[in-house]
């Protein structure tokens, strides 16, 4: 298992909100919560005006007020954690039984509790802290202003960057992550003393700077067979934040950038800085003086190119000897179908067309830096399309998305658009355009045969968990924190279902879960048997 993780981004158009103005709002809803008193109307109406807030706090109009203001950012992060503390008090106090509601009320008053609870985290764990990670990738050690440009490419590496923490349960023994700038503030003398210097590597390390065109691309990566969780993107960010080359690239005012980077358990090739993906189009065969230079492709690879040993020995690469991994064979593959004449996208195409195997592919190539390039086959691996504010987040799990948006889009690998031609047509590729990023018509899927295969909105999924669900807190790794937190989820299960009464415990359960007329059923006999269909846990708790 590997993780995928991708941004494409459009600028912004939104208005930043008034900081002060939301930090009012939200002392006011934290009021009420102080003083709820179990209406469930009112509860409803604290969980909403929670959700809007944050809904104005998200993408780079967010960022951009919670960065102008530390006085105001730093009172609503307070406020914010003090409404938490005062929702989890509530839950208290309905758990004991403190505090009364309705039977009837039971499910809207949890399901605003859950809705407050996971706005309020929100602000304080996603917008505060992606605000100021955002600021520290951008400033670095100095304090200039952040200009729009920057802003939103350190944006788009801060939200790749969290993506690659949360999935690194993938694995984790080693991490990278590419930047594509295109329209960038370097200068062709800049261009020709960076490649005299020592940010060249032929083999794609931490840290290379690649040209081509007007397009400009910075990879860094981190390789360790043992770590912790989070070391990764620490490296990582460590070596992003102090890069001035990085910083100036995106001084541009048009400057905008296309994110890829993956978290690996190494299957096809050592744990290594060279084979850290994603890896790039360059081989060690240089072309003549007549030729053009190869085009610059990079990709990362979920699965493995089952025939990656055929391919190598019918296609001649000329990788690098510390380069063992099978992904490289991707971006010179495409790399060569350019070569031939193909566009972008069909050279893409005809490349993953090539893989046997399970396999989960993103891509970024400079001759479309617009563009990000995804492809799925098979049913082991995963790629999921998020449609945020302005930007589409792409990742191998929901829970690499659901920070920045909980809507997404799920490729199908397995599905077939033409029943009389399954092996050619099985599999999906997709497209996304920045100049549309988060909207559906930047979405453009295919078969794997090239077949448009057209996107409607009911496709677009609803994730049901949030930042506040996966969060790991002071846990070491997550089968410690589940089992910590059980307690907790039992109680939420019971609570307003088990009841004392006269001393004696009883089961309490509204119409909505026992309708009268199953109840009467139940009571002269006339239902005889209760099918349970469960396995593990779930059957236990069935019996």
């Amino acid at each position: 298992m590997c993780g995928i993780v991708g941004v494409v981004r459009r600028r912004s158009t939104r208005s930043s909100p008034d900081l002060r103005a939301l930090v009012k709002t939200l002392e006011a809803v934290a009021g009420r919560a102080q003083s709820w008193a179990g209406d469930a109307e009112v509860l409803v109406d604290i969980a909403t005006a929670i959700v809007d807030l944050d809904a104005q706090l998200r993408g780079i109009p967010g960022i951009r007020a919670l960065i102008g203001d530390d006085q105001s950012r730093a009172e609503l992060s307070h406020t914010a954690q003090k409404l938490s503390s005062d929702l989890d008090g509530i839950e208290r106090s309905l758990d004991a039984g403190t505090l009364v509601v309705a039977s009837s009320d039971l499910e809207v008053v949890n399901s605003a509790l859950v809705q407050a609870k996971d706005g309020a985290w929100a602000i304080h764990a996603d917008r505060v802290r992606t605000a100021e990670a955002v600021a520290g990738l951008a400033r670095g050690a100095g304090k200039n202003e952040i200009g729009e440009a920057a802003l939103e490419a350190y944006a788009s590496i801060q939200i790749a960057l969290a993506g690659i923490d949360r999935l690194e349960v993938r694995g984790r023994d080693s991490a990278g992550l590419h930047v594509l700038i295109r329209n960038s503030g370097l200068s062709d003398k800049d261009r020709v003393d960076i490649e005299k210097g020592d940010r060249s590597d032929i083999r794609f390390g931490n840290r290379t700077i690649r040209f081509s065109g007007d397009a400009v691309g910075f990879v860094y990566k981190f390789a360790a067979e043992i770590g912790d969780l989070g070391d990764n993107a620490c490296r990582l960010r460590h070596d992003i934040e102090n890069d001035a080359i990085l910083r100036q690239a995106l001084s541009s005012d048009s400057a905008e950038a296309i994110i890829l980077g993956h978290t690996r358990w190494a299957s096809v090739g050592i744990i290594s800085e060279f084979n850290t993906h994603p890896l790039d189009s360059l081989e060690i065969t240089q072309p003549s003086k007549k030729e053009k230079p190869a085009p610059y492709v990079v990709a990362a690879l979920n699965g493995d190119v089952d025939n990656f040993i055929e391919l190598s020995s019918e296609k001649n690469f000329a990788f690098s000897p510390e380069i063992t991994t099978d992904a490289k064979s991707i971006p010179v593959l495409v790399a060569r179908n350019e070569i031939k004449g193909d566009n972008p996208q069909e050279s893409f195409r005809a490349a993953v067309n090539t893989l046997e195997g399970s396999v989960a592919i993103g891509a970024a190539l400079a001759t479309a830096p617009e563009q990000l390039f995804l492809a799925l086959r098979g049913s082991g691996q995963a790629l999921y399309v998020g449609l945020a504010e302005d930007a589409f987040i792409i990742a191998s799990e929901p829970y690499g998305i659901v920070e920045e948006t909980s809507d997404y889009l799920r490729l199908d690998g397995e599905s077939v658009s033409d029943s009389s031609r399954a092996n050619a047509t099985r599999g999906q590729i997709v497209v996304l355009d920045a100049d549309q990023a988060g909207e559906i018509s930047g979405i453009n899927r295919y078969s794997y045969d090239g077949s448009e295969l057209l996107l409607e909105p009911q496709e677009i999924e609803r994730a049901e968990i949030t930042t506040r669900d996966i969060n790991r807190g002071s846990a070491p790794h997550f089968l410690l924190k589940e089992i910590t937190e059980s307690p907790a989820s039992l109680r939420k299960t019971l609570r307003g279902r088990i009841v004392e009464n006269a001393g004696l415990l009883e089961v309490a359960l509204g119409d909505d879960a026992m309708p009268e007329k199953v109840r009467k059923r139940l009571a002269s006999g006339s239902i005889r048997k209760v099918v349970i269909i469960g396995q593990g846990t779930a059957a236990v708790a069935g019996q």
